[in-house]
């Protein structure tokens, strides 16, 4: 067989576990990972189609790892994989020079799929996908002639994996994911403003239907907001919604639980000591692939490790953090299942599954009480993080008076220190959403399907950006 097609790929079993016997006792650990991907892709910008493709990429990675080294090599012909191999066990042979540390794991050989509940996207003509985003793109440039700049981003992909390692395991997995994403941009003179939707899931193109109302209010968003004032910028109690707890646990606090940024960073690592309390005894914090239904769950891992879910805060105290196999054996924790790779061009690095805050046990309205003046912000713009500093624009936000939602303001940004933040939750919302629409990058891995969520919150000494005070 010269090219890697999908025949071969089911065929391809016996010749992984041949050439693993043949090569394993040259290094400490060999896996051999291959993938089948189908998928569409469509773009549309103010009206006019950028990308519309779909395709099939059939494809497979090598890891050895020899004396604490790794080996990697990537192929897309299953007759060049036997000089891959021995490419990624030379590259590990010529680095290693410690030890090999993986946290053991059971070997396991099973077959599994995440079974969708309505209809296939794969089963959806290309010509009713453009159907639809055109369908959504009319809507957002009706909504008001000031709007400028219209996006429609619609992506799907089915994925199916074959994983062999030198330790017995030989897992088959797939899933289907789907992803959208909406723009509009209004201007008025010189104030320009965007609003946006996304929406993802792995169960059914249905999901993706009936979107009228989300995409309308992207628009309605861009045009509203150019006659809203600015926020005036200062220190502010702010409520923020549940979409943007999501953003916040996964962005400024999951990637700092990834074990891999703190092995590789001491100072981090001090910072994120296990039994470190970050914050009340009402907070707690997790990440799993292991809930059924989210964009972030799987049944096993990219090396194979099943899926678990991890508290990350327990009463407000730092127990855990998301492991590789790798970095679970160099800091002596066990493994969590969060090697993952965007696709087989990539090695399995520390990511985030789902991510999320557990609901508090405050009525929401009651998270407004007692605040003279202060901000609520909703949904997110858009944000940044840089260590434990991070920024969000929310997409859109109200005045804070005497404890009532008062006037809608603009460009709200809000920033702080993770740990600081954490600290300053004075209570967390009885409600809880789950925002399926993340894409997440990291490594130059970008696009990884994730989900987050979480409760309101109300959080003390929050700055915010906006319009500064005129002395």
């Amino acid at each position: 067989m010269s090219a890697l097609t999908i025949s071969s790929l089911n065929q391809a079993k016996d010749q992984l576990a041949d050439l693993i016997a043949r090569y394993r006792s040259q290094v400490d650990f060999l896996a051999i990972r291959l993938e089948e991907a189908e998928g569409a892709d469509i773009l549309l910008r103010g009206g006019r189609i950028e990308t519309l493709s779909e395709g099939i990429s059939i494809g497979g990675q090598v890891r050895a790892c020899h004396k604490g080294g790794w080996g990697f090599a990537s192929f897309n012909r299953l007759s060049t994989l036997k000089e891959r191999i021995e490419e990624a066990i030379a590259a590990a042979r010529l680095v290693g020079d410690e030890e090999t540390l993986l946290a053991p794991v059971d070997p396991i050989q099973d077959s599994r799929q995440l079974l969708l509940t309505g209809s296939d996207p794969r089963q959806i003509p290309l010509a009713q996908k453009k159907a639809l985003c055109e369908h959504y793109a009319e809507i957002l440039r009706s909504v008001d002639d000031r709007i400028t700049t219209t996006s429609v981003r619609y992506g799907d992909s089915a994925q199916r994996i074959i994983l062999a390692t030198s330790e017995g395991t030989m897992i088959e997995q797939s899933w289907v994911d789907l992803e959208m994403r909406f723009a509009a941009t209004a201007r008025h003179c010189e104030t320009v403003q965007t609003g946006r939707e996304t929406t993802g899931s792995r169960k059914a193109y249905e999901d993706l239907l009936n979107l009228d109302v989300q995409v309308r209010s992207a628009g309605d968003r861009a045009v509203n907001a150019l006659a809203l004032p600015l926020v005036k910028g200062d220190t502010y109690t702010v409520v923020i919604d549940p979409i943007l707890t999501g953003l916040f646990v996964h962005e400024a606090f999951g990637h700092l639980s990834e074990a891999d940024m703190a092995y590789e960073n001491p100072d981090l690592l001090e910072v994120m000591s296990l039994g470190r309390r970050f914050g009340g005894s009402d907070l707690q914090i997790f990440d799993g692939a292991a809930p059924e239904g989210h964009r972030g769950s799987y049944y096993y891992d990219d090396e194979g490790v099943p899926a678990t879910t991890t508290q990350l805060i327990q009463d407000g105290v730092l127990v855990g953090r998301l492991h590789s196999r790798e970095t679970a054996g160099k800091l002596g924790e066990a493994p969590t299942g969060n090697a993952r790779c965007l696709n087989y061009h990539y090695p399995p690095i520390v990511r985030m599954t789902n991510t999320w805050i557990d609901r508090g046990h405050t009525p929401v309205n009651q998270l407004f009480d007692g605040i003279d003046e202060g901000v609520y912000a909703c949904n997110w713009q858009g944000g940044m993080t840089n260590g434990e500093m991070f920024t969000f624009t929310a997409g859109e936000a109200w005045m804070i008076r005497n404890g009532q939602i008062a006037e809608p303001v603009r460009d709200v940004t809000l920033s702080g220190n993770v740990f600081t933040t954490l600290a300053d939750i004075e209570a967390i919302g009885d409600d809880f959403y789950w925002d399926e629409s993340g894409g997440c990058g990291k490594g130059g891995q970008s696009g990884l399907a994730v989900g987050c969520g979480g409760p309101s919150l109300r959080i003390r000494d929050v700055v915010v950006g906006g319009e500064a005070e005129e002395d």
